[in-house]
């Protein structure tokens, strides 16, 4: 019996088919090979079709079933993972009213910031956990007062997978997981929240039903089975956010359990069974995928902006020639705190550990007679490990304090350079699994059709490939530098 899971990235669409008896991926295809683009129309904006996010879903399923390596007939569900915090607008026949806007658009703060001091600071963070901030409450709430023709259309607001669930489907439902990462979801009253409806004006009828994380009440359209050669009616029986999602699919699912991820962002995950709250909001606290009313699973979370849009920035600018394997080498030629060169790398929107303020990113220190493309490299790996070092301490001020994070072994991770500079710096041992989003998704799908009996099962042959312990304390002078050029733009 064969899972699909779909993982809708910012920069693309990934998808694997797994066994559901060897838990194995067995096909996986990401499409497109370049970085796709998001769309920016005034500094500050960040937004995706939606509909491109479903042309290349439909192109990369394609591509894996021309491998040849499985019959697509037997795939028995399909899970999907998704970027999280983006707002998707459709109007009663389902047709996209506008671009999405994405979870790094930073033009909603203000509007999020007024709802937080109106509904107040205390009462929303007891209730919602989190200020209304820049997330997607904020955002619909933005669109409403600036176009608002767009809005007096809308039928339903989405997430971005409550949208590709749509369309495989022909159905709209969320979830709690799903409306929590929005700030739509009380988690004192276990209802919608009535404070956010209310202070924005929103109509209760533009969300979707409400339908578990783990559910096989959607089948797949005839139309759409056709067309990619699949067995219609096929639930869609998962879908989570990408953060919810690669924790899921790295076993975190238990109190004291913590994943990270240096993607496109950066995040570190940790599951909590409390009602816990940043009272400055820079952390974040979610209903993870296995939340419930009676046993409450949250996830708290972290997130640094810019981790792989910088790593990709500096690959374009400074080794445009070599592949990030040939960077990641070249980055150990360079002394363990650059020479001085000490980069911030938040140059993708407001940064939510930083009070949603923009610094941008920064080059530090710059000597025109020692630094070399090795040294600029190293640093700015070393900058993105610090900054997780700044998150992480704002996580153990919140009492989340992990003795080990586990981690996919991609992305930055296939450094071992940075992995040792984040297992140094952090103080905390890292566990490598090979894993990835859309892998965890499929397996999501086989927990919520019932294939798998329970989510434990579904990770059974779930193993680390390799324990990173920490070995160093020289960076921590570095770290100390760096904390304190971040701390002097933060205050002027």
């Amino acid at each position: 019996m064969l899972l699909l899971g779909i993982d809708i990235g910012t920069s693309s669409v990934k998808v694997s088919i797994v066994d559901a008896g060897s838990q194995k991926v067995i096909a996986s295809a990401q499409y497109p090979d370049e970085e796709s683009p998001i769309i920016v129309l005034h500094p500050g904006w960040a937004e995706q079709s939606p509909e491109m996010w479903w042309k290349h879903t439909q192109k990369a399923i394609e591509i894996c079933n021309g491998t040849g390596s499985y019959a697509p007939a037997d795939i028995a569900a399909i899970g999907i993972g998704y970027q999280m915090h983006g707002l998707v607008l459709v109007d009663k026949n389902q047709k996209v009213l506008r671009n999405s806007i994405i979870w790094c658009d930073s033009r909603a703060v203000e509007t999020g910031d007024k709802a937080f001091d109106a509904i107040g600071e205390e009462h929303c963070l007891s209730h919602l956990l989190n200020s209304p901030g820049n997330f997607t409450a904020s955002k619909l709430a933005w669109v409403k007062e600036n176009e608002p023709e767009i809005y007096d259309q809308v039928y339903k607001f989405m997430l971005p997978g409550d949208f590709i669930s749509m369309r495989l489907t022909g159905e709209i439902s969320t979830s709690v997981s799903s409306l929590s990462e929005g700030i739509f979801y009380d988690f004192l009253d276990n209802r919608l929240s009535k404070d956010i409806i209310d202070y924005f004006g929103f109509d209760e009828s533009l969300f979707p039903p409400i339908e578990p994380v783990f559910s096989s009440n959607s089948g797949l359209l005839s139309s759409v089975a056709q067309k990619l050669n699949l067995k219609p009616g096929i639930p869609v029986s998962y879908k989570a956010g990408d953060q919810p999602n690669n924790a899921l699919s790295l076993n975190v699912l238990n109190p004291g359990e913590v994943a990270a991820t240096a993607g496109t962002s950066g995040v570190i995950y940790g599951v909590s069974d409390q009602l816990t709250y940043d009272k400055q909001s820079r952390v974040n606290t979610f209903a993870h995928v296995n939340y419930t009313e009676q046993q409450k699973r949250l996830g708290v979370l972290l997130c640094i902006n810019g981790v792989g849009s910088l790593y990709r920035w500096t690959k374009n600018v400074f080794g445009s020639a070599e592949s990030y394997l040939q960077m990641n080498a070249k980055a150990k030629q360079a002394p363990a705190g650059s020479d001085g060169l000490l980069v911030l790398p938040f140059g993708n929107g407001a940064e939510r550990m930083l009070n949603n303020k923009i610094v941008g990113a920064q080059f530090n220190n710059i000597d025109l007679n020692i630094h070399t493309q090795a040294h600029v490299i190293r640093a700015v790996q070393e900058g993105i490990a610090f900054a997780f070092r700044y998150g992480l301490d704002i996580m153990r001020e919140n009492g989340m304090n992990p003795t080990v994070i586990r981690a996919g072994k991609n992305n930055l991770f296939l450094s071992e350079l940075f992995t040792e500079t984040f297992v140094n710096i952090t103080g905390v041992p890292v566990e490598l699994y090979k894993n990835d989003g859309s892998a965890g998704a499929a397996l999501g799908a086989g927990i919520g059709a019932g294939i798998f009996s329970t989510p434990k099962q579904a990770f059974e042959h779930t193993h680390p490939v390799q324990l990173v312990e920490p070995s160093s304390k020289q960076l921590e002078p570095f770290y100390q530098q760096w904390k304190a050029l971040l701390e002097k733009q933060l205050s002027t």
